[in-house]
């Protein structure tokens, strides 16, 4: 059998992949283009991939390809229909990164709620040197507990964010994206309803016509003035010029993001114009990525391969 990793970089060079060497011949590219997987993956019976493009460009010469192997719950760079026709199977994964998801969650509300940067700043610039009193109270802050969240999107993720931040004293509310979803832990409410209550709104839903673009100036224009933003779902979800104009307009208080519309970060993408760290912290698509999320991830992935082909 004959592995090829189309991607490998994106999960991180400091993983353990050499269990992958006991199921067959593996090859690991760093990146591929589709023209560059067209010949890579030409005697390939798996292939192992991120965000590369599957489709009869990127695999029209596969002849031997049996198994396409998603290392993300995503699977919107497949094309299925192609891969039906030619009788290839495919897996994706899913649960491998909710703790780790739901850590990242509480580390950009807690930079933004306890305006850590602002605390940070002020001793680093050593201003809290030779102070008038041992507690600096220019930059007020305020418990979690009381609050409202409000959660878009009530997965596995979105539940497990649910269950800490109730056990923080928060009252948790949220919204079906779907209109599937029902909790009866959880006080399901409409989108308005939502925006209008919470004094913390976190999305962790997955990006799709329901939700592309769902929040708009309309929907920041409903939330509190001292509302915090999170979104860890998908970029595409907020309309990215809004925001910076509710931010910048004091709709609301501050948003942590972890994903953009387009990544890497655009130069044009709006959100670049504010540099105010308490107003708007931004990481690069790391909520997922702990050592322990990617190691999870790649041992399943291993497992999917091995009980496909009855190993």
């Amino acid at each position: 059998m004959k592995i090829v990793f189309l991607d490998v970089k994106t999960i991180g060079e400091d993983i353990d992949l050499s269990y992958f060497d006991a199921l067959g011949e593996v090859i690991k590219y760093p990146f591929s283009t589709q023209e560059e997987a067209l010949e890579r993956t030409k005697d390939a019976d798996v292939i192992v991939l991120n965000k590369v493009e599957i489709n009869e460009r990127s695999i029209g010469n596969a002849e031997h390809l049996k198994l396409v192997c998603v290392t993300a719950t995503g699977t919107n760079n497949l094309d299925k229909e192609y891969l039906a026709k030619r009788g290839i199977a495919w897996r994706n994964v899913a649960g491998y990164s909710t703790e780790s998801v739901a850590q990242h969650t509480f580390a950009l509300l807690f930079y933004l709620l306890e305006k850590m940067r602002y605390y940070d700043d002020y001793v680093k610039n050593e201003k809290y040197i030779g102070d008038v009193t041992f507690t600096h109270f220019a930059n007020v802050f305020h418990e979690l507990a009381g609050m409202t969240w409000g959660i878009v999107g009530l997965g596995n993720i979105g539940r497990r964010v649910a269950d800490i931040a109730k056990c923080f004293g928060c009252n948790v509310i949220y919204y079906s994206t779907s209109g599937r979803n029902s909790n009866p832990d959880y006080e399901r409410v409409d989108f308005e309803e939502l925006l209008s209550k919470s004094d913390i709104v976190s999305v962790h839903a997955p990006l799709d016509e329901n939700t592309r673009g769902l929040f708009d100036k309309a929907a920041f224009e409903q939330m509190k003035e001292t509302a915090i933003f999170i979104n860890v779902g998908r970029g595409p979800i907020v309309v990215e010029q809004d925001l910076v104009d509710a931010l910048n307009e004091g709709k609301i208080a501050a948003a942590g993001l972890d994903v953009l519309s387009v990544e890497p970060m655009s130069e044009q993408n709006p959100l670049r114009a504010i540099k105010d760290s308490n107003k708007l912290i931004i990481t690069p698509h790391i909520a997922w990525a702990s050592v322990e999320a990617r190691t999870r991830l790649m041992k399943i992935i291993s497992e999917q391969i091995k009980e496909f082909f009855g190993l």
